[in-house]
């Protein structure tokens, strides 16, 4: 799977995640108001509001950027229902032809995480027969259990050839009160890079590692050391627009061959036609407001690239 993103990236020239993470306030009221008459001001009701919202973003997005990242808790948090349209947008994703990151930043003791990894990312055997849950090519995994939680993530990607995201240096402004701290006499996420890197030593692709990182857009500096550490790990870099992230902050992320990285923009996107920059698009084309945001934040990205080239 490394593979495909990597193929799937120089095809589009687009190194860019779409962040598939909908609040209901994110979504048109029409869509809303259309689903909460069909099904009431239920959580199924929200559900399909969340499903017609994202279909749209798909649909007009598909053909730009090679990968999507949903965040689960963003399902979760209407139970059943919700989780019912997170695997219903993963399996439309999949019929685009995208590259699916499952963001669900896992991790346990090593009975829980194998569970963790084979219902996201392997198959679990039922009687003689044997069935993928959720899904999804990648998954973020959180490294705090150590190699118990991590090994079985790395096992499935093994046998399925999928891969994972650690989480390494985490874009929000808190990060810092653990990953910063000095351990040894060095940062706690330099030590976790350390790791990533002789962790995906044993589970290669033809060029790049099928255990990467997470490393926050808004720490630049940060990110060119951890570059160095890990140089090949994929760097999923979340952080761009919203959180202050641009693309000439994300050049020594990328190697030296272009690649290596890849930019998650949530928000930034899906509710674009909420900024007074894609206003001109209103309500109705949210889907068009979220496709010419793609293409700016791909200029953005590959001119930047392109100077320091």
């Amino acid at each position: 799977m490394i593979q495909k993103l990597t193929e799937k990236i120089r095809k589009t020239n687009a190194p860019v995640v779409v962040g598939l993470d909908p609040m209901l306030d994110y979504i048109p009221g029409y869509i809303t108001e259309k689903a909460y008459q069909e099904f009431g001001e239920t959580l199924e009701g929200a559900a399909e509001a969340i499903w017609q919202f994202n279909k749209e973003i798909i649909d007009n997005i598909w053909d730009l950027v090679p990968a999507v990242k949903p965040q689960i808790a963003m399902y979760e948090q209407f139970g059943l229902e919700g989780l019912k349209v997170f695997k219903k947008t993963l399996d439309y994703c999949k019929e685009k032809d995208l590259v699916v990151i499952g963001d669900i930043k896992r991790g346990d003791i090593g009975s829980t995480s194998k569970a963790y990894a084979v219902g996201h990312l392997g198959k679990v055997q039922v009687g003689g027969k044997s069935y993928a849950g959720f899904d999804e090519d990648f998954a973020t995994v959180n490294p705090y259990f150590g190699t118990d939680g991590i090994k079985p993530f790395i096992d499935i990607c093994r046998q399925e050839k999928k891969g994972i995201f650690i989480l390494v240096k985490t874009s929000n402004p808190s990060s810092g009160e653990f990953q910063d701290r000095l351990a040894d006499g060095r940062p706690l996420y330099e030590i976790v890079g350390e790791k990533v890197a002789e962790w995906g030593e044993s589970c290669m692709g033809d060029s790049y590692s099928y255990v990467g990182a997470v490393v926050g857009a808004t720490y630049p500096e940060m990110g060119k050391v951890l570059r160095r550490i890990m140089p090949k790990a994929y760097i999923l870099v979340p952080g761009y627009g919203a959180q202050g992230g641009k693309g000439e902050d994300l050049v020594d992320f990328f190697n030296e061959d272009g690649l290596g990285a890849v930019v998650n923009s949530s928000r930034g996107i899906i509710a674009a036609y909420k900024q007074e920059k894609y206003a001109k698009f209103g309500d109705l084309h949210f889907g068009e407001a979220a496709r010419a945001a793609v293409e700016d934040m791909r200029d953005d990205i590959m001119s930047a690239l392109n100077r320091r080239g």
